[in-house]
């Protein structure tokens, strides 16, 4: 598999990310064991997690799976802190709360480190100059070799990066990553956030890459038994693409997929897999077939005429 340089920095990961959000839920530890040695067999080196998915248990999970499965050292781990349990506020990315999140995170880990540890969410109501403060600390210390962030506006990235030039002891840690949603289902980060990435010198982590699998046509004649769409707790997830936009584009990769003799998937992942600044797309299967479709897929590169196609297939209205 492809590895790709994040940001300007010296870590580079594969194109693929294997996504952790289901672990503990809609996939049991048996599956996520098959899923890593699968992934990891590939040449996928990624991982995917934060300290909120299942209330931790997907950190949990990977910290048994990664001595049983795969070496630690060949494995990209990245995971997330910034989500607050406290009903006074959603985010928390203070000094006292990023520092005891990473700490509980290694130990559910079993590592000493991460390799990439982002802020998920941004706060408000720290001032950035005590959140980048933490972060170089956490850096310092190595216990994270290299920083990102995760649901993150273009101008707030951007006030970040800024801080960080701005003041020189912060500037040894730069951001290399943003997550963001991107697929020809949803292109809102190209508004702001793309922008700013490419001024900031940073690379996107997409995550939902196949627009929330329906663009893999599975939801074309209605919603099967067993996708996420017909789950109670991940309908409401699913369902804002079943309109009739969503059904539109879907046709169009459904078509594009139909003339190349490949799968509606390798036709969405490779679109998104070729926009600029993407250096990975984050996919989270829940089982080992689909993970190998992913896979499969992940080889295909589409046709000039065909991105461009779906560029305006996709194109946002107005």
């Amino acid at each position: 598999m492809e590895q790709r340089q994040l940001g300007g920095s010296g870590l580079w990961a594969s194109r693929i990310a294997l996504g952790t959000m289901t672990w503990g839920k809609d996939t049991e530890e048996d599956e996520a064991a098959d899923l890593l040695a699968t992934f990891a067999d590939a040449g996928g080196t990624l991982i995917d997690t934060a300290d909120v998915y299942q209330g931790g248990q997907g950190e949990r999970i990977l910290g048994r799976l990664l001595p049983a499965v795969v070496r630690r050292d060949d494995m990209i781990i990245a995971t997330k802190a910034g989500h607050s349990m406290d009903r006074q506020r959603r985010s928390d990315t203070s000094r006292r709360h990023l520092l005891a999140a990473l700490e509980a995170s290694l130990r559910r880990l079993q590592t000493d480190y991460v390799d990439l540890w982002q802020l998920h969410v941004y706060d408000p109501d720290t001032p950035p100059e005590e959140t980048l403060a933490a972060v170089e600390a956490a850096v310092a210390s190595g216990k994270a070799r290299y920083v990102g962030v995760g649901q993150f506006t273009g101008w707030q990235l951007a006030r970040y990066a800024t801080w960080q030039q701005a003041v020189r002891f912060l500037g040894r840690s730069p951001v290399v990553s943003a997550g963001t949603e991107y697929s020809l289902l949803n292109r809102g980060c190209e508004r702001e956030l793309l922008p700013a990435a490419a001024d900031c010198g940073v690379s996107l982590i997409a995550w939902s890459p196949l627009g929330r699998g329906v663009l893999t046509g599975k939801y074309r004649d209605g919603v099967p038994r067993d996708s996420r769409g017909a789950r109670t707790h991940m309908a409401p997830y699913v369902e804002p693409y079943l309109d009739e936009r969503g059904r539109r584009v879907v046709e169009s990769v459904c078509t594009a997929a139909e003339g190349l003799g490949v799968s509606p998937l390798a036709v969405a992942l490779g679109w998104v897999l070729d926009q600029p600044r993407v250096a990975a797309a984050c996919v989270g299967p829940r089982t080992v077939a689909q993970l190998s479709d992913v896979l499969t897929a992940e080889g295909v590169t589409l046709p000039r005429e065909i991105r461009e196609a779906l560029d305006d297939a996709s194109a946002a209205p107005g």
